[in-house]
């Protein structure tokens, strides 16, 4: 997820492109299951046993792969292997391509006596060059921090954290600072979104280097040049569609996305939810809830949810508005407890799962669902919050327990909202 969370990144997409096309992929033929059933028909549950070698499987599937970045070939790869898995569930499989404008750090550097220190640009800086006094901010660069120090024409260096990314800049231009370098909360360095435009360049460095800076720009008085080099290159998408052959309006779409970050394979971000995705299309494909789903693994969420914008963007008016629900899997193996957000009216619909390994929560933004919530579509957003190896290579391990933990409440949640849309 690259959940650009609200104390750490903030991601809203850029403009989606207009090219957009549909490219079938190997349709198979499927006997149609019941149209109507009982809601104790509907399966509820599943068994670590049956379930935890399919998570195993499909997770190790797309760690192997690497990295998987939108717009690069192993997307082609990654969305091949869940055609292919759906298809052997019984469902049609189509990918969904879309293009947009990827911002690219292309070398920029923060430079301290002499010293260049390589940092990320954040999406939405202003590019170029300057140089002045760099002034340490404390805490995490709210008003209040910056009204302990003087920054008017000069450069800011605070921590990351506890506020948006906007903010911070925010904060800083206010004060009168030239430019803004934020400093990690953890020894690597991290890439961000800015949700507004920045009046001047933006730098995240890594804790690593820093926290040294923060310390030293306390002591002494640095004169630094701080350079934003950056450009956009235009990258292809691929979503993942998957549902009974003519179901052409799904009362339910379930959905997770597929792609990772540059340098992470994205075990739990966010193979861990396109696992639970799969393994509810297999466990309900014999029976009546099929005929009222579909599934979407989405591409080009880590750069702004731009898979699920452009399926948004792509829907017909008819088929959003008969959507009931839409639930979105997110970070889901790592952690406990799994938190179920969204629109009140769903999580309402979820009370009777709560436990003490499942909470509830308000809808928050940052994946895939929001481009749902944003044109009145209900959501459930199934989430284990950040966790160390979020957006790093360690990125490689998940529970399966908890995997089969959300497989089965998402199945509960799914046979209730099927259930109560039977009877009105």
């Amino acid at each position: 997820m690259n959940h650009y969370w609200v104390n750490t990144l903030s991601r809203t997409p850029k403009r989606l492109l207009a090219s957009l096309s549909i490219v079938a992929v190997g349709f198979i033929g499927c006997t149609p299951a019941r149209e109507t059933a009982k809601a104790q028909d509907y399966p509820v549950s599943i068994s670590v046993q049956q379930t935890v070698p399919s998570f195993n499987s499909d997770v190790e599937a797309l760690v192997k792969m690497g990295p998987r970045v939108t717009g690069m070939p192993v997307m082609e790869q990654a969305s091949n292997y869940l055609v292919a898995e759906f298809r052997k569930a019984g469902y049609e499989a189509e990918i969904q391509t879309f293009t947009y404008d990827k911002f690219e750090d292309q070398g920029s550097s923060l430079t301290v006596n002499g010293v260049a220190f390589r940092g990320l640009a954040l999406r939405g800086t202003t590019a170029g060059s300057l140089t002045g006094h760099l002034v340490s901010v404390p805490n995490v660069g709210r008003i209040a921090d910056f009204a302990t120090v003087n920054v008017k024409g000069a450069i800011a260096i605070t921590q990351r954290g506890e506020i948006p990314f906007t903010e911070k800049v925010q904060n800083a231009a206010a004060a009168g600072a030239i430019g803004l370098v934020i400093v990690n909360n953890a020894a690597d360095n991290f890439s961000g979104i800015l949700t507004q435009s920045s009046p001047f360049p933006v730098l995240a460095i890594s804790g690593n280097q820093g926290k040294p800076l923060l310390e030293q720009a306390r002591r002494e008085l640095l004169t630094v040049t701080l350079s934003i080099n950056a450009g956009q290159r235009k990258v292809t998408g691929r979503n993942v569609i998957a549902h009974l052959a003519g179901v052409t309006q799904p009362k339910v779409l379930l959905g997770g996305h597929y792609d990772s970050v540059a340098g992470s394979p994205g075990a739990n971000d966010n193979a861990s939810g396109t696992a639970v995705v799969l393994a509810i299309a297999r466990n309900i494909a014999q029976t009546p809830q099929a005929q009222k789903v579909w599934f979407v693994a989405f591409d080009g969420e880590e750069d702004g949810l731009h898979g699920s914008k452009a399926f948004v963007k792509t829907s017909s008016p008819q088929l959003l508005k008969g959507l009931k629900g839409m639930l979105n899997f997110d970070m889901v193996g790592v952690n406990q407890p799994l938190r179920v957000s969204g629109t009140p009216s769903l999580t309402q619909l979820a009370q009777a799962i709560k436990t003490d390994t499942v909470t509830l929560g308000s809808s928050s933004g940052g994946s895939d669902h929001a481009s749902f919530a944003a044109v009145g579509v209900p959501v459930l957003f199934f989430h284990r919050g950040l966790e160390p190896n979020y957006h790093k290579p360690t990125d490689q391990v998940v529970d399966p327990t908890l995997l089969n933990e959300t497989t089965r409440t998402a199945l509960k949640i799914l046979r209730q909202l099927l259930a109560k849309e039977e009877q009105t």
